[in-house]
């Protein structure tokens, strides 16, 4: 009895110690009194952690808990490309039918595009996110229907032949959900509420709405460096593509059904993790509905989501049996649930990955750094010092904050990506980059080192 007292109390310890680092990596990344993040980790069916960390009301001080309900964004797509599974199923529909078979008045510009080229986002059709100033006018708070929102995109040239390469399309998947709605008969909302939510017993699952939702968290933005209240969003513009609601608990809940393939056959899941083969023989890093990708050598399916006020990751490491969530209530880009998730990911998969400590540097040692360093022939990186903060901004790109953390050594915020800067003979000469944590390094010779100044 007393072997058994001692063998608990270590395993208890142990699970301890392993919530402790789990809750580290919160706190490392948001603050307790200000939007925050609700996390599961899952290894074999045992929870390794559940937790959250900052506050679900920042005005009625009501801290976050891993029972708050989310918006999930795009996390969404993988329920409408399984509904569209479940329909193929039933007979109703095959995955490699042409779209005009459903959806007649759809201009598809002379070619064949097929329900699985929407789902792969191969299809070419424009995204309509992308159209300029569509987050800021006033159409985004309109409470529109599937029609008009697909006459809303409709017009909008093609980006190439179907098929020829990979490029993410909201509009595609708001395709899908009128074609669910059409072969169903069902409205979106109703459709996944009667063949998943409840089904699978996801009780804390919903189409976002008006509706009341107990636990709701409230969605935050930053404007000026100050928190706010997210911008109203009609769900409806997101619809099959984001307008989803959940907790990580049903997240827990709808990976193990659609895995264990209690919701579809073994061959259907399997096409939903397979990349999508494009014309020239290539592969798409993408499934129907799911990012298939490599996390530091580890097979990874999994998608991350974001919409006002929210940001989401939800992942699946198949051989490990690994399962991870991270729900935040802010829209905020300095911290990415998906990279908060990676970590959370890799360490239950007991993978190493650059870990980084913050150092202080004076701001005159950190002028020495500033400049343009040449990557090719069209691209350069230039750094630049603001407010005795260190920032690289490459061709095209947005000014990204580094971070010191040895002598000439500086990390990306929430990113495995560091740098270095290096000399002769005491000089800077040259910045060797490595990408997400790579062994290699992008090496980027100093051209003007006066740009800057």
């Amino acid at each position: 009895m007393k072997k058994l007292l001692i063998a608990t109390g270590l395993l208890l310890a142990n699970y301890a110690s392993a919530q402790t680092d789990y809750e580290a990596i919160l706190a490392e990344y948001y603050s307790a009194d200000g939007p925050g993040a609700a996390a599961l980790v899952v290894k074999e069916g045992e929870v390794l952690y559940r937790g959250a960390r900052g506050m679900a009301d920042i005005e009625l001080g009501v801290p976050l808990t891993a029972d708050n309900v989310f918006r999930i964004g795009s996390v969404t797509k993988q329920f409408t490309t399984a509904g569209i599974m479940l329909l193929e199923q039933d007979g109703k529909l095959s995955v490699t039918d042409s779209i005009s078979d459903y959806l007649p008045d759809y201009p598809t510009h002379g070619y064949t595009i097929t329900i699985e080229q929407l789902m792969s986002h191969t299809s070419g059709i424009f995204n309509y996110t992308d159209v300029p100033d569509y987050w800021s006018g006033a159409f985004i708070r309109s409470e529109v229907t599937t029609e008009e929102m697909i006459e809303f995109f409709k017009g909008l040239p093609m980006n190439f032949a179907p098929g020829e390469q990979y490029s993410y399309s909201n509009s595609g998947y708001i395709l899908l959900g009128a074609i669910i709605e059409e072969v169903s008969g069902m409205s979106y909302p109703e459709f996944i509420q009667q063949r998943i939510f409840e089904p699978l017993g996801m009780t804390n699952s919903h189409y976002g709405g008006h509706q009341l939702i107990p636990n709701r968290a409230t969605g935050y933005s930053e404007h000026d460096h100050e928190v706010v209240r997210a911008e109203y969003i009609s769900m409806n513009h997101a619809h099959a593509a984001g307008a989803l609601l959940s907790t990580v608990d049903d997240l827990r809940r709808w990976h193990e059904a659609l895995y264990n393939y209690e919701l579809l056959p073994e061959e259907a899941v399997s096409r939903m993790v397979t990349e999508y083969p494009l014309n020239d023989g290539e592969t798409a890093p993408y499934g129907y509905g799911i990012g298939v990708f490599d996390a530091r050598g580890v097979e990874t399916y999994g998608h991350t989501g974001g919409i006002h006020g929210f940001l989401s990751s939800a992942r699946w490491m198949p051989n490990e049996r690994i399962f991870v969530a991270v729900l935040a209530n802010s829209d905020s880009p300095h911290v990415t649930p998906n990279f908060v998730s990676t970590r959370m990911a890799l360490d239950a998969a007991g993978v190493d990955y650059p870990k980084f400590a913050a150092i202080e540097v004076d701001e005159e040692v950190l002028a020495e750094y500033v400049g343009v360093y040449r990557i090719n022939d069209t691209d350069t990186r230039e750094v630049t010092l603001e407010d005795g903060q260190l920032f690289t901004q490459r061709t095209g790109g947005d000014p990204l904050l580094v971070v010191p953390h040895g002598k000439d050594a500086f990390y990306y915020e929430a990113s495995f990506t560091h740098l270095t800067f290096d000399r002769e003979d005491g000089e800077i000469v040259a910045m060797s980059v490595y990408q997400n944590g790579a062994e290699e390094a992008e090496q980027a010779p100093l051209v003007d080192e006066e740009h800057s100044e």
